[in-house]
């Protein structure tokens, strides 16, 4: 008889994530107090150096972030503490180019993470945010010839001005929501990339985030544009010491892909489950442009990030693949949106959800076709795998078709591994967890194999660990 209940796995499966992810490193932070005020976010900006030009952006968003109110709806966010969060903690280390020179600590936080190791083998540049600094930062000199900008979103301020000044903010404004405010207010890190027209980036650009400190909020701020027929994959990773007290992170993404670009953004997000993740993602798609969002939510306590395309040219299409794993205490509110403005524009969702226990998977889908977008085509598929009867997930998809000749279609299934199903590929000699995790590898699939090798081997990894014991 296949074990029922949570056991023992689980517990060795959480002491796992701690020793692979949730450790914490030593290091020495620079002074700065907690909570946010006009004069934090006047200092922060100080501290940088920063243009009087952006100055005024974080201004704004501060102003927004205190108009605006929390979200009604979705995850309870009440608990956030906003006065008890580190807007700043950089470490007394400078930024590296070279791996060789980043401070010896931190250094092997990154290794027992395996990111140089995936720098070597996978990715044409790399870049390493911790807490609100970017320590490491590099990309292959045959891109940089090419005209190939990637670095941190600070420095792009400063030896870029005239590309940040043209992007920033221009597709996710301070004004947008609340969280996407405080980002505008006390943002730090991030990659900035651009892509300059024709070139096409051979292998992935790669950034790794990680939460160090306790109590602290990370706000990076990822600029991507991908010029005339440009050609670039990003794949960021995230994971967080675990603590008691809880985290925050609000980033803001925004990518512009002009004329026939393509631009494929993958994120592994695998954040501890003290962090309450509330990203905000949007993509402005141009004429015969492609964007893809392929979105893994593994951890966090409270996930909620809804990938965003905005098709504004003919022919430009957006796909947003998505999977969200909620175990126990856990709450993934995740989806997407797209918004087709223009002709024979086409779009595509797909979501696959897994909860267990006293977690909870929601998925929220937008489409809008507007008035001027005729003939297009929008599919979205929505899957939620319940593992025991504990298990709840929510699908609260909303349509807007301004049109008659859009052609729209939406599938939404729930399933349940049943103990048949395990018993059948444990009585062919396959142990338990492996036969839990061959079922729900088999339900992702589609979604995981169009990771790069490492990163897919890493998310399945992962699955395994995070929902072991869980049939019921």
């Amino acid at each position: 008889m296949v074990n029922m209940a949570v056991n023992v796995q689980d517990i060795l499966a959480a002491e796992d994530y701690k020793e692979r992810y949730g450790f914490s490193t030593k290091v020495e932070y620079d002074d700065f107090e907690k909570g946010i005020s006009d004069g934090v976010v006047r200092k922060i900006s100080k501290l940088k150096g920063e243009p009087d030009w952006m100055l005024d952006k974080r201004l704004l968003g501060y102003k927004m972030f205190q108009q605006k109110p929390m979200p009604r709806w979705g995850a309870d966010l009440s608990s956030i503490d906003f006065d008890d969060i580190y807007y700043y903690r950089v470490t007394k280390a400078k930024e590296a180019a070279k791996w060789e020179d980043v401070p010896d600590e931190i250094k092997k936080t990154y290794e027992k993470l395996g990111v140089p190791e995936a720098e070597r083998k996978f990715f044409a540049g790399a870049e390493a945010q911790f807490d609100s600094g970017v320590v490491y930062s590099k990309v292959n000199e045959d891109l940089e010839k090419l005209g190939v900008i990637f670095t941190d979103t600070d420095t792009a301020v400063k030896k870029y001005p005239e590309l940040m000044k043209k992007y920033f903010g221009t597709v996710i404004p301070p004004t947008d929501n609340k969280f996407a405010a405080l980002n505008s207010a006390v943002w730090s890190g991030g990659s900035f990339i651009y892509v300059p027209k024709g070139v096409k980036v051979p292998m992935p650009l790669n950034a790794y985030f990680r939460i160090n400190a306790e109590r602290s909020g990370q706000f990076e701020r990822t600029l991507i544009i991908a010029d005339e027929g440009a050609d670039v994959t990003y794949i960021e990773g995230c994971t967080a010491t675990v603590y008691s007290a809880n985290s925050l992170h609000s980033a803001v993404v925004e990518m512009v892909a002009h004329k026939g670009a393509h631009i494929r953004y993958v994120t592994i997000q695998n954040w501890a489950k003290n962090v309450f993740n509330l990203v905000t993602q949007r993509a402005n798609v141009e004429e015969d442009a492609h964007v893809e969002w392929i979105d893994a939510n593994i951890g966090s306590k409270v996930n909620m990030k809804y990938p965003s395309v905005y098709l504004r040219g003919r022919h430009a299409k957006g796909e947003i693949l998505s999977i969200a794993l909620a175990g126990e205490g856990q709450v993934q509110d995740s989806g997407g949106k797209v918004y087709h403005f223009a002709p024979d524009t086409t779009s595509r969702m797909v979501s696959k959800s897994i909860s267990k226990g006293s977690g909870l998977t929601t998925f929220r889908g937008l489409v809008y076709v507007a008035k001027d977008a005729e003939n297009a085509k929008v599919n979205t598929t929505c899957d939620a795998l319940l593992m025991d009867d504990h298990a709840k997930t929510n699908t609260y998809p909303y349509v807007d078709i301004q049109r008659n000749d859009a052609m729209i279609s939406h599938e939404a299934k729930v399933g349940k591994i049943s103990e048949d199903e395990v018993f059948y590929l444990m009585s062919r000699g396959i142990s338990e967890s492996d036969a839990i995790a061959m079922i729900i590898l088999g339900f992702l699939n589609d979604l995981t194999k169009v990771l790069p090798m490492e990163y897919s081997l890493e998310l399945k990894r992962l699955i395994k660990l995070d929902m072991a014991g869980s049939v019921g």
